[in-house]
């Protein structure tokens, strides 16, 4: 069951700052999930293949090679300020 007392641990070990008035509505939103996950488990799973993704499409793989990209100008064209073929950034140390 989860009650005021169980929120509050909880918030103690999550460093949360719950209010005295915030506890009450804060556990009966906990207790309300912890019932829906429950209704979940309820739920026939027998002949249902685990998937590591919702969508079953595998990915074209490419040759792995080394390339320079050869986008230097369409990168730096989004740069706020760029010079000599380089992003240019304020320095932050003298």
């Amino acid at each position: 069951m989860i009650d005021e007392t169980v929120i509050t641990r909880v918030a103690k070990l999550s460093r949360l700052a719950l209010s005295p008035e915030e506890r009450g509505p804060f556990a009966r939103e906990v207790a309300g999930i912890i019932k829906w996950i429950e209704q979940l488990g309820e739920v026939d799973t027998a002949g249902v293949v685990p998937m590591a993704s919702v969508s079953d499409v595998a990915l074209p793989w490419r040759e792995d090679k080394v390339t320079d990209g050869n986008q230097q100008e369409a990168v730096l064209a989004n740069a706020p300020v760029a010079g000599y073929g380089c992003f240019q950034v304020p320095k932050v140390m003298e």
